[in-house]
């Protein structure tokens, strides 16, 4: 095999299956106490958080209508987000769901909501932002750069790692025995699941997964059994062994996933009937690799999906309605199969983005880049039906506003990692690995989970 065949039959199984380490597959029973899971849902292109979540009652409606012009929500289409005092104060946007979507997540206190979280590299005031602080976050509103900050929870230096990966690194050994890796994306290659020693493996979402041309007929076979007794001669060069490294473990994974993957009778597979969406495809493979952590010999996974694109400049109201009814959907499905196979309070997602959008819309129907968001946490282990953080002053020129509304965050993304870091079972000095920039930030978790 030449060269060019070996990157071709390397493309095959996914740029992205690259291992840290390999080991013989254990097949062994497994408690649900024993397994906890992190599944991001990173919504690109910067999702508008004031339209996701909005005041509800008269004055604080009246106040957004008038910011928002064209693209306010009509307050009566707006899903009552029931809080511990029983009243509303906020609603939902009507597209994310009633008892089919984020609404019956959060009346069944599976749902909460973080609020006004964003990069930051310290507390930083609209006095200090406005004097050009060595504390803001470098890049901002540039999506490329805010995303690698969300995903890096860095936002002063470039990372070459993300926290996903950073937490895979320090409980891999809580995986020992597994030739697959802890962190799966459906998203492709991603800073967020790359690791200090933890690479990501790609998987798809639908047809098989393995190397293409090799079934089992009998000269399949022998190509395959040659092909494994090549990758497995020292070069004497790291780059070719680096890999042969990854080919041979890619080889592995994909022999275990395939099957699962390809499944179509497993349990967690009968609660997405009927969702055909991009989202709902990769939640539904991410569910039944879960349902499969037994026999692939995991106790702690960090998965990523994706959904997209939010940069809404113009049509946002169209855009978002479109996303927001597949997304709704996709998570209700998805933490309803957790529950099915017993493993409701050991799955945790949560959503991400490059940032939300400016509070004052521009003329195309549309917003602009902005900083600050509300995201979502979901699962049996979520302290749901209530709000976490501080929400800004939503008001134009107000001492939250950076401009147009661009929300200075009150609650860092290291704070929103470290909540989710603390109950997926990294503490002390390996929470300080994870996230860096973690003193900078009181309290440093949030108690959503």
């Amino acid at each position: 095999m030449d060269r060019r065949k070996f990157l071709s039959h390397a493309g095959a199984i996914g740029a992205g299956a690259a291992l840290a380490q390999l080991g013989a597959l254990t097949a062994r029973a497994q408690s649900a106490a024993d397994y906890k899971a992190l599944v991001c849902i990173f919504m690109y292109g910067g999702n508008d958080g004031n339209n996701t979540i909005v005041p509800i009652d008269t004055t604080g409606y009246a106040d957004y209508a008038a910011a928002r012009g064209a693209i306010a929500l009509p307050q009566a289409s707006l899903l009552p987000l029931v809080d511990p005092s029983g009243t509303a104060s906020f609603g939902l946007h009507p597209a994310l769901g009633g008892t089919a979507g984020f609404q019956a997540l959060w009346d069944a206190k599976n749902l909460a909501v973080v609020a006004n979280v964003g990069t930051l590299v310290s507390p930083l005031t609209k006095a200090q932002y406005l004097a050009a602080s060595s504390a803001k976050p470098q890049s901002l509103f540039s999506h490329i750069d805010q995303q690698l900050q969300w995903q890096a929870s860095l936002s002063n230096a470039p990372s070459n790692t993300g926290w996903g990966g950073r937490l895979a690194d320090q409980l891999a050994s809580l995986n020992t025995g597994s030739v697959v890796p802890a962190a799966i994306s459906t998203a492709g290659n991603n800073l967020f699941l790359t690791g200090g020693a933890t690479r990501s493996l790609t998987i798809p979402t639908s047809g098989s997964f393995g190397l293409g041309g090799f079934d089992s007929s009998t000269a399949a076979v022998a190509r395959l059994t040659a092909l494994k007794a090549l990758l497995g001669i020292d070069s004497g060069t790291d780059l070719l062994d680096a890999a042969q490294n990854v080919m041979t473990g890619s080889i592995a994974s994909s022999a275990v996933l395939n099957p699962i993957l390809k499944d179509t009778t497993s349990t967690a597979s009968t609660y997405f009937s009927g969702l055909t969406t991009s989202i709902a495809n990769q939640l539904r493979a991410v569910a039944k690799v879960i349902e499969a952590r037994g026999a692939i010999s995991a106790n702690r996974q960090v998965f990523l999906v994706n959904l997209g694109s939010f940069d809404t400049h113009t049509g946002e109201l169209a855009t978002q309605n479109t996303l927001f009814g597949e997304l709704g959907p996709a998570v209700k499905a998805f933490h309803d199969a957790m529950s099915a196979i017993g493993v409701g309070a050991n799955v945790t997602s949560f959503t991400l983005s490059d940032f939300s959008r400016t509070y004052q819309s521009n003329t195309g129907g549309g917003t602009d880049h902005g900083w600050g968001s509300n995201h979502f946490v979901a699962g049996g282990a979520v302290k749901g039906g209530t709000m976490y953080g501080t929400w800004p002053t939503l008001a134009l020129g107000g001492p939250d506003d950076a401009g147009q509304g661009r929300w200075i965050p009150t609650t860092a993304v290291d704070q929103y990692a470290a909540t989710l870091a603390s109950w997926f079972g990294v503490t002390g000095s390996g929470l300080a690995t994870v996230l860096p920039n973690l003193s900078a930030f009181a309290p440093g978790t949030l108690g959503f989970v």
